[in-house]
């Protein structure tokens, strides 16, 4: 756990890798809050909240009296946000910074080629 972002967040973070990374599929079960609790040594109620955000989002969804488990579409939808966020977080800077530095766009491309294959 990262010390200087919320636990909730990061147990949120966490499903959300294990949808995209295929060890969660869709419509399969999502270990319980108090499961996330007892690994994590944190209260059950910030587990909760984690899983909440995925609920919120429309990524998991509750079925009464058995638990909470994988919408369809999930990956899709996290991979979707996921590109967008690299684009803003990433792109966008590099492309900024780049132009900055008066580096053309073919200079830019070959050196994340160059990247790439190291």
């Amino acid at each position: 756990m990262d010390e200087s972002r919320p636990i909730f967040v990061q147990i949120a973070e966490q499903i959300e890798n294990d949808i995209i990374g295929g060890s969660l599929p869709e419509e399969s079960q999502v270990p319980s809050t108090n499961e996330f609790a007892a690994f994590h040594r944190i209260n059950p109620a910030t587990a909760g909240k984690g899983v909440n955000l995925l609920v919120d989002d429309g990524v998991l969804y509750k079925k009464r009296g058995i638990g909470m488990f994988v919408a369809t579409g999930a990956r899709e939808r996290l991979v979707a946000k996921r590109r967008d966020q690299f684009q803003n977080e990433y792109v966008k800077p590099l492309v900024t910074e780049a132009g900055k530095l008066g580096i053309s766009e073919s200079q830019l491309v070959e050196m994340i080629r160059r990247e790439g294959t190291e």
